[in-house]
């Protein structure tokens, strides 16, 4: 099978992210084998998806790791011109969900195995594909746990976002949280017997509003736009109707975090905020949601180089989205991004992905392959 070949393979697979994934991983894990690799299937806590961890060359030698995910946004819009799922092709151009953001990337890897497997490799080429990235990178974290007992600790590891194949040694980090207020519904007409939960959410809201204006102030990292940390209320429900007194409201909240700064500390002033209100008879809940750290590999970093050879081109600093690249480097691993496509075009109807891109990705990784042999 050809790039090509593996990309409608894996587009079919309706993959969302936070969905059982056992039919991918299972054609990527019976894919893998019939080349020889050594494949382990590595279930998460949730007990109906998994990681997948395959090694191509010798285990118990420092290689290089190739990162990607399964899973995929929802493709519920209806501008899609086509079936999301179904790979269609338009000259250059192949349209489907997941096509950029990244299977184009997964299947340049496994492309790239066959001519891997012949090259008798003295250091390895792992794949470490993992699940429900799109929801707060929650499945590599179990793959990193395993990485010890799986193989020698990586030289590097190159996480195939689209980054139109030119590496990227940085982005920030990101917590998300939902704090729900529980109030006392009643008559609209006594609100003196009721809770309003949407107006002591305001309070929260405030603080949220107050804490984004100051971390406009500072610390600063150039290297990034904007140059500071972030944060910002993204959803807010709740009510049912003008004349009923809310007994419950929602707010959605995420922080973005320059490397140095912990993206979990910017929420800490507001969940203090939504704590307080727990003196006034509120329930309060705070769910933590998502949380991974930034990416920030130094520019003389022996991977950046390796990447800087193997594209042609001197990585940049850094991305506004962000990767599992984080969570390894926190566990100790040089990390970087490199993959095929735009991100531009993900997450949203007729996403896309150049042939030229997925040829180009390809080259790279056969190419890595070879340095791995000499």
């Amino acid at each position: 099978m050809d790039v090509f070949d593996i990309l409608d393979r894996l587009v079919a697979f309706p993959s969302v992210a936070g969905k059982p994934n056992s039919d991918i991983a299972g054609w990527v894990d019976a894919y893998l084998r019939q080349h020889s690799a050594k494949v382990t299937l590595l279930p998460g806590p949730e007990g109906d998806r998994s990681n997948l961890f395959a090694t191509i060359g010798p285990a118990d030698v420092p290689g290089y790791i190739l990162s990607g995910h399964m899973d995929v946004v929802p493709a519920g819009e209806p501008q899609w011109s086509s079936s999301p799922f179904a790979l269609r092709r338009e000259g250059e151009r192949l349209y489907g969900r997941g096509t950029t953001d990244m299977k184009g990337f997964l299947a340049a890897a496994l492309a790239a195995v066959s001519t891997l497997a012949g090259f008798r490799l003295t250091k390895p080429v792992h794949l470490a594909f993992s699940y429900d990235e799109e929801i707060g990178c929650r499945g590599v974290p179990h793959l990193i746990a395993r990485l010890p007992e799986l193989c020698a600790k990586p030289l590097g590891v190159i996480v195939g976002e689209p980054s139109g194949m030119r590496a990227v040694r940085g982005h920030k980090g990101k917590a998300a949280a939902r704090v729900t207020i529980g109030g006392r519904s009643g008559h609209s007409s006594r609100p003196d017997l009721g809770l309003n939960a949407i107006h002591a959410m305001a309070a929260v809201l405030t603080a949220a509003v107050s804490e984004a204006g100051r971390l406009t102030q500072g610390p600063f990292d150039a290297t990034f736009e904007p140059a500071y940390s972030s944060l910002q209320a993204g959803v807010i429900t709740g009510g049912q109707s003008v004349n009923i007194i809310p007994d419950s409201c929602a707010l959605d909240l995420e922080a973005r975090a320059i490397p140095g700064v912990d993206p979990t500390s910017l929420l800490a002033p507001v969940k203090a905020r939504a704590e307080a209100l727990a003196a006034k008879s509120f329930q309060v809940e705070w769910t933590p949601i998502s949380a991974y750290p930034a990416l920030s590999l130094p520019q003389d970093a022996t991977l950046a180089a390796l990447l800087g050879t193997l594209t042609g081109e001197t990585p940049l600093a850094a991305v506004s989205y962000g990767t599992e690249a984080g969570l390894y480097q926190a566990a100790g691993f040089d990390a970087i991004i490199c993959g095929p496509g735009d991100i531009s075009r993900a997450h949203k109807p007729d996403e896309y992905i150049l042939a030229s891109e997925l040829t180009a990705c390809q080259r790279m990784i056969e190419a890595l392959g070879a340095r791995c042999a000499s």
